[in-house]
């Protein structure tokens, strides 16, 4: 049975736990890289500033009891002019190796979306490398398409520069 389980600022330590493992384990997955959150980037009021985002939802999900996957849904960015009121974004999904294949990215994925319905915002998105298979055909899945717009570092031969996928939010008020 899969869990989810919405994240406060004093659930940091669980966050950090989960997150460090999806930077080590999927380091092409993530904007983000396992030394930036290490070190000298490890502190407790990063990880709680982290968690306590305005307007952000942070979820983990569960399998038999153990802490096996997370997403992040935060405000979208309106191209560098402030949030845009009518969009979400999919940050820092991920899912632990044993639970893929098991329903957990999905349920993750469902659980932004209702809350985004419940929001009453209009479109939710994402960015995604496409050489990320299993991630994009889990968006597709869920009704995410591409928009054609890229963004973000290319890798160094240019060839996987993350696309962004969106989806209009059924249920919108």
């Amino acid at each position: 049975m899969i869990d989810i389980q919405v994240l406060q600022p004093d659930d940091w330590q669980l966050w950090r736990s989960l997150r460090l493992q999806a930077l080590a384990e999927a380091p092409h997955a993530f904007g983000a890289t396992l030394a930036d959150w290490q070190g000298s980037g490890d502190r407790e009021q990063r990880w709680r500033a982290r968690l306590a985002i305005p307007g952000s939802r942070n979820v983990i999900a569960r399998l038999e009891g153990r802490p096996v996957g997370m997403v992040s849904g935060v405000p979208a960015e309106r191209g560098g002019d402030g949030p845009d009121d009518d969009a979400i974004e999919l940050i820092s999904m991920w899912v632990s190796p044993e639970a893929r294949g098991r329903g957990v990215g999905d349920q993750l994925v469902g659980e932004m979306e209702r809350w985004a319905a419940g929001l009453g915002v209009r479109t939710m998105r994402l960015s995604v490398r496409p050489s990320n298979a299993a991630a994009v055909a889990l968006y597709r899945r869920h009704g995410l398409k591409e928009t054609g717009e890229s963004i973000g570092d290319a890798t160094p031969d240019r060839t996987d520069q993350e696309r962004v996928m969106a989806k209009q939010v059924p249920g919108r008020r």
